[in-house]
C-alpha cells in the first residue's frame, strides 16, 4: 500500500451517532496527531456528542452535523456537503459507516477516502477496510487502527492502553460548576464522592431500577465518609428519581449522604469523575467518558462484550467488569430480546456488583468499611 499524501495531510474525520463510539474515537485522534503533527485534522460530529471532542487539543476544528429529519436533514446535509468541498481535504475517514457518514464522506471531495465494506456503500470510498459482521470480541479500539492502517502504513502497530487512552479535555467552566454543587450537597472536603450513573440509552442496557437501590444503600453505609451522587441522562430522569426515592427509605441515617445528581451535561459528568473515589454504572456514553479520568470503574455488561466495549484505560487503573458470564443469546443486536426477560441484567446479582465495588475501592486505597 502507498501514500497518496504529503507530510501536512488535511484531514476529515467522520463520527455521527452516540456518545461512547465518538468517545472511543479519540485514540484515533492523537495518534493522526502524531503521525502528521503539522497537518489539518477536522472531526465531523453531532450535536449530542459534540462536547467529547470539543476542546480537544489535536483537532484544528470541530463540525456539527444537524440532526435533523426529513427535509431538514436534506438541506441540511447539503450545505454541510458543500463546506466540506471548499476544504479540500486530502483524506476523509468514515469511522461510522452508516448512510450519512458514508455520503459525507464521498462528498468531501478528497483524493483518499476510507471506509468499512458495507454493502451499497462501498463505492463511496477509495480504500475500503473489511468489517465482520458477526460480533467479535476485539474492543472497538482496536477495530478503528485497521482504518488508520488503510490511511497510511505508518499505523502498523495497534493501539497501546497507556499511550491511547481515551481523551476528553476537561472544561475549565464544568469543573467549577461542579465544584459549586458539590458545596451546595455539603460534602466535606474529605468526603468520599461515588457516582453511580442509573441511565442506559435503551432497554436492553438497563439494570434493575431495585439493583441500582440496593447498590446504593450498600455503599453509603459503608461509611460515614462516603456520599453516594446518583445520576442519570434527561430521558431516564424518573427512574434516578425513583431509585433515589427507595434507597433513601431503606438507608436510614445513612440517607442524608445519598445525593440527586439531577441531569448533568457531559462537561460536568467529565468534572464530577475527576473528583470522585469510584464511578458504576452500565456499557453507556457516560460511563465511557469516566475513562477519561482515573476515578475507579466498575462497568456493568449485559447485552454487549466486556472484550469489545470495556472502558479502554491504563490497565494500571483500578477498574472492573461484572456480567452474568455466558448465555446462548449473548452478546445480541439489542433489536429484539430473544428469552424476552433481558436476563442478560435482570439476573445479574446486586451483590456481585457491590463486591466488585468494594474491591476496586480497596485497591484504589480508599478508606472502606
Amino acid at each position: 500500500m502507498t501514500t497518496v499524501h504529503g507530510p501536512n495531510p488535511s484531514i476529515l474525520i467522520v463520527r455521527l451517532r452516540l456518545v461512547g463510539d465518538v468517545v472511543f474515537t479519540t485514540p484515533v485522534i492523537a495518534a493522526l496527531r502524531r503521525r502528521f503533527p503539522t497537518g489539518r485534522l477536522v472531526y465531523v460530529v453531532e450535536n449530542a456528542a459534540a462536547p467529547i471532542v470539543a476542546g480537544n487539543p489535536h483537532l484544528n476544528d470541530v463540525v456539527i452535523a444537524p440532526h435533523r429529519h426529513g427535509l431538514g436533514r436534506i438541506a441540511d446535509d447539503w450545505t454541510l456537503a458543500r463546506r466540506l468541498r471548499r476544504e479540500h481535504f486530502d483524506i476523509a475517514i468514515d469511522l461510522h459507516g452508516g448512510p450519512r457518514s458514508a455520503w459525507l464522506t464521498w462528498a468531501s471531495g478528497a483524493a483518499l477516502r476510507v471506509g468499512y465494506d458495507v454493502p451499497g456503500r462501498s463505492w463511496m470510498y477509495t480504500r475500503v477496510v473489511h468489517r465482520p459482521r458477526e460480533l467479535r470480541a476485539r474492543h472497538s479500539v482496536e477495530n478503528q487502527w485497521d482504518v488508520l492502517h488503510a490511511v497510511d502504513p505508518a499505523f502498523e502497530d495497534g493501539p497501546d492502553r497507556e499511550r491511547d487512552r481515551i481523551e476528553i479535555a476537561l472544561d475549565p467552566r464544568a469543573a467549577r460548576a461542579i465544584a459549586t454543587r458539590i458545596a451546595g450537597w455539603h460534602i466535606p472536603a474529605d468526603g468520599q464522592i461515588l457516582v453511580v450513573h442509573v441511565s442506559a440509552g435503551n432497554p436492553f442496557r438497563r439494570w434493575p431500577e431495585s439493583s441500582f437501590a440496593d447498590l446504593a444503600v450498600s455503599l453509603v453505609r459503608g461509611g460515614a465518609h462516603r456520599w453516594v451522587v446518583l445520576t442519570g441522562g434527561p430521558s431516564d430522569r424518573a427512574a434516578t428519581t425513583r431509585v433515589l426515592l427507595d434507597a433513601r427509605e431503606r438507608a436510614g441515617q445513612a440517607s442524608g449522604r445519598l445525593i440527586d445528581g439531577e441531569s448533568l451535561s457531559l462537561g460536568d459528568l467529565r468534572a464530577l469523575c475527576e473528583r470522585a473515589a469510584l464511578y458504576v454504572g452500565g456499557d453507556s456514553g457516560p460511563l465511557h467518558l469516566a475513562s477519561a479520568s482515573d476515578v475507579p470503574i466498575v462497568a456493568l455488561f449485559g447485552p454487549t462484550l466486556p472484550a469489545r466495549s470495556a472502558p479502554w484505560r491504563p490497565t494500571s487503573l483500578p477498574s472492573e467488569t461484572v456480567d452474568v458470564g455466558s448465555l446462548p443469546c449473548r452478546p445480541c443486536d439489542q433489536r429484539v430480546c430473544a428469552p424476552g426477560d433481558f436476563r442478560c441484567l435482570t439476573t445479574l446479582a446486586a451483590s456481585d456488583v457491590i463486591a466488585a465495588s468494594e474491591r476496586v475501592l480497596a485497591k484504589s486505597g480508599a478508606p472502606s468499611r
